[in-house]
């Protein structure tokens, strides 16, 4: 058989580019800390052109945060898009739009530093986009949001029982009693008065973007 270079099997498309790596170059990550990690990976789940979302702890110094033990962190969600169906600007709008972006002191009934509404760009543009979004929704809420953007100095992921946890069907026990994992969460969502709050101070941009939409990922 003769022999064809590398370059060229790549130049015809005979060769997949995940096999070289390239795959990385159609998703971007952002990083946002909106509260209860749980919560949020649920929120941006839903969003369409999100790919995957991982709970976990970004903004402090120390090695190897965990759930008892992560002062200085915030607790955060990795989020990865295609920049193609959603642009970062437009993923930080609507990330503002799922939160109490007007409380600084943490996010509905969880309080402190470690549940503070906080935006991790991970580069210049990133940050740039950032501020841009923050601008706008504070023109459209017409007050200053208490959302800060802050420095990517690491991210850590969460213990494995905490991803994914608001479709967990393990049973746990908790204040509701003996039940499943999504129910737990079901009705710890809803005892913060969560989604209340964010559409008492939001209106029908609740969940949306600036003009209302709610680019959501089709059912399946």
């Amino acid at each position: 058989m003769r022999h064809v270079s590398m370059s060229l099997l790549l130049a015809a498309g005979f060769l997949l580019a995940p096999a070289m790596g390239f795959a990385h170059a159609e998703t971007e990550t952002a990083i946002f800390a909106g509260g209860c990690f749980w919560c949020v990976e649920s929120d941006m789940d839903h969003v369409n052109g999100v790919s995957s979302t991982t709970s976990g702890y970004a903004g402090g110094t120390m090695k190897d945060p965990t759930y008892e033990d992560h002062e200085g962190y915030v607790e955060s969600e990795k989020v990865v898009f295609d920049p193609k169906v959603i642009s970062y600007k437009q993923l930080v709008a609507h990330f503002l739009r799922t939160i109490d972006a007007v409380d600084g002191d943490g996010q509905f009934c969880d309080r402190g530093p470690a549940y503070v509404p906080a935006l991790f760009p991970l580069d210049a543009a990133q940050r740039k986009d950032a501020e841009a979004a923050l601008s706008e929704a504070e023109k459209a809420l017409g007050q200053k949001l208490a959302v800060t953007i802050r420095d990517n100095t690491s991210f850590y992921d969460a213990e494995d029982y905490h991803q994914n946890y608001y479709l967990g069907e393990n049973r746990v026990l908790s204040r509701f009693g003996y039940i499943k994992q999504k129910e737990a969460y079901e009705g710890y969502r809803e005892g913060c008065g969560r989604d209340s709050r964010v559409k008492e101070l939001w209106g029908q941009a609740a969940y949306g973007y600036p003009d209302g939409g709610t680019d959501k990922k089709p059912e399946s």
